[in-house]
């Protein structure tokens, strides 16, 4: 069986969330979907995002939870098969009421650009050229 992720996200308010993640056209696996945890299809059997409501994401710790507004936890880092998908993804981010936390960066060879969701969370979003990548020799 291959690897699975599955990142766990604290928010405030679960219809909310599911709300501005539905609006960049992402899907919830509605059998892991309940009043306190959505189960946020990334990549259809291999990554997902379980977004818990606050009080129910305490339970699976005993350090305190951090306010994504105020530092940072996590980056959550997915690639992009183009430049515009980064862009498109993170246009809708944006009309969905998300910020951006810094200007897209071009390394060439890689292109990024992020978005800082409703609850704080970064998000950033990679396009690599692989004919690009410094050293890289075509076979």
């Amino acid at each position: 069986m291959a690897t699975q992720i599955f990142v766990n996200l604290p928010v405030k308010s679960l219809d909310r969330a599911m709300g501005f993640f539905t609006a960049l056209g992402y899907q919830f696996n509605r059998q892991f979907t309940d009043k306190n945890a959505a189960c946020m299809i990334v990549s259809q059997d291999h990554i997902y995002v379980m977004l818990l409501v606050e009080p129910f994401f305490k339970t699976f710790t005993t350090k305190p939870v951090a306010d994504a507004r105020q530092s940072t936890e996590v980056l959550v880092c997915l690639s992009c098969d183009s430049r515009a998908a980064v862009d498109e993804m993170v246009r809708k981010a944006v009309a969905a009421g998300a910020s951006t936390p810094r200007p897209p960066q071009d390394h060439g060879f890689m292109y990024g650009h992020g978005y800082q969701d409703l609850d704080g969370h970064l998000w950033e979003l990679v396009y690599m050229d692989p004919n690009a990548v410094p050293g890289h020799t075509s076979n």
